[in-house]
């Protein structure tokens, strides 16, 4: 470690409304941290474990897995498709129904269905990770994944036809994380910290590449899988020379205001100027393609989202059933799990609009996007 912590990092932030009093003690504890130079705050920011989603904290010399989080690499992406969309609803359904059994939500029944890992994936430092990659790596590529994760199907205001999906390294990006924290140094901050020039957290940021590797790999399977069920389904063809992928759960060097540093990202975009981007509202409505702008302040960066406005079970308390139903009509997805979609109601996000007006210093919008089918694991 090359040097301590005397002050606070700086902190910039984006917002959509004030930060609440547990969101805003989560972030000064973070710029207390050994290292911490400067502290994000995105429009999505929300409380979460270890550190709020929708950060981006910059240090000098020390890693911190918990300003990633668990599902390292997740990301989102998104493919036009060619062909005109059928607007048909039992057609829609039928759509819905294939895609349940194309893509799993958990897992794939055995290694035997499961897609084959890419061969330039790499492999694992961590001995107790490494031997996860033949089973579990394998039977859980290629599948969605549980609470915000979704795959939908959307519309342009031109009726192009797109493909968008959200998700990232499943268990194995959780399994790294908590590896690689055990031997970690507790922080008062209450996260736990590895030096980055140590082989420990060498290791750290070499199984963590790896994750986002595997989250990538995760999505386009999906996408493989979706369009393949469009194009039986519907007859539309997958234009992949579309393709963008953005993840929003990583750590890496990047150099800013004349330094290297680890930006460690959760919930956060990179948003270089001219770098294309995605980000979606809530459960069944409007998304975005974005273009970064590169703002120095954000450590060229953006929110990933809306941003949860009400936490889960909040929102199963208060969220009303004839909500879910209104946006049951405007678009296809599977409303018998009503009470746990509650958490993913239009009410339980922010306004994706005043999102990005409190960002537009950090992205401007490309396109908007409207889905016409979801598909979620709850």
């Amino acid at each position: 470690m090359r040097e301590s912590q005397s002050l606070p990092a700086t902190i910039e932030t984006w917002l959509v409304e004030p930060m609440t009093p547990d969101v805003r003690k989560a972030i000064d504890r973070l710029a207390r941290a050994p290292s911490v130079t400067r502290i994000a705050v995105m429009p999505d920011v929300h409380l979460a474990p270890g550190a709020c989603v929708g950060t981006v904290a910059a240090t000098r010399s020390a890693l911190y897995p918990g300003a990633v989080g668990g599902d390292i690499g997740c990301g989102i992406a998104t493919i036009a498709l060619g062909g005109d969309l059928p607007r048909h609803r039992p057609t829609l359904e039928a759509v819905l129904a294939d895609l349940r059994g194309a893509v799993p939500i958990k897992r794939h029944a055995s290694v035997d269905h499961a897609p084959v890992l890419p061969p330039d994936i790499g492999t694992l430092r961590d001995p107790c990770c490494a031997g996860d990659i033949a089973r579990t790596g394998r039977v859980e590529l290629g599948t969605l994944g549980r609470g915000n994760h979704f795959l939908e199907l959307q519309v342009d205001a031109d009726e192009r036809a797109w493909l968008m999906v959200h998700s990232g390294s499943r268990s194995m990006g959780q399994r790294i994380r908590a590896a690689h924290e055990a031997g970690a140094t507790r922080t008062f901050a209450t996260l736990r910290m590895l030096d980055a020039e140590s082989r420990e957290g060498q290791s750290y940021l070499h199984d963590a590449a790896w994750a986002v590797r595997y989250a990538r790999a995760n999505r386009h399977a999906m996408l493989t899988s979706a369009a393949q069920v469009i194009h039986d389904r519907l007859g539309l063809i997958a234009d992949w020379s579309t393709l963008v992928d953005v993840h929003h759960n990583h750590v890496r060097e990047e150099e800013h205001f004349g330094e290297r540093l680890y930006i460690h990202r959760k919930g956060a975009a990179p948003a270089s100027h001219g770098a294309p981007g995605l980000i979606p509202g809530h459960m069944g409505g409007e998304s975005l393609h974005v273009v970064g702008r590169g703002e120095p302040e954000s450590l060229r960066s953006s929110s990933h989202g809306a941003g949860r406005r009400l936490a889960r079970s909040d929102a199963r308390r208060k969220v009303d059933k004839r909500e879910l139903e209104r946006l049951h009509a405007s678009c296809v997805f599977d409303a018998r799990p009503a009470h746990a979609l509650r958490e993913e109601a239009p009410s339980a996000y922010k306004p994706l609009d005043a999102v990005m007006r409190a960002q537009r210093r950090l992205v401007k919008t490309a396109r908007r996007v409207r889905a016409v089918l979801c598909y979620k694991g709850i």
